[in-house]
């Protein structure tokens, strides 16, 4: 499975591991995917998406349908809802 969040689109990004005697080598920085449900009430139906947590924040603030809506006029979207 892709470490990549379904509504927000984050990935993984490169950068440096750097040692005390400033060796750099290159690491991943992976983003803080979770899996959850969310209840679609227009729908009356239960989604599981893999999301990341500033994803899941923010579907609490503004609501899931808000939130997908959004991530579809963005292009974002990859999950299939």
């Amino acid at each position: 499975m892709a470490r990549v969040c379904e509504i927000s689109g984050k990935r993984p990004r490169v950068g440096n591991k750097v040692s005390h005697a400033n060796n750099k080598t290159k690491r991943r920085f992976y983003p803080n995917l979770q899996t959850k449900r969310f209840f679609v009430a227009e729908e009356n139906k239960w989604i599981t998406l893999k999301v990341s947590s500033k994803v899941i924040k923010t579907i609490n603030l503004k609501g899931i349908t808000a939130v997908l809506k959004e991530a579809k006029q963005k292009g974002t979207l990859t999950a299939s809802i």
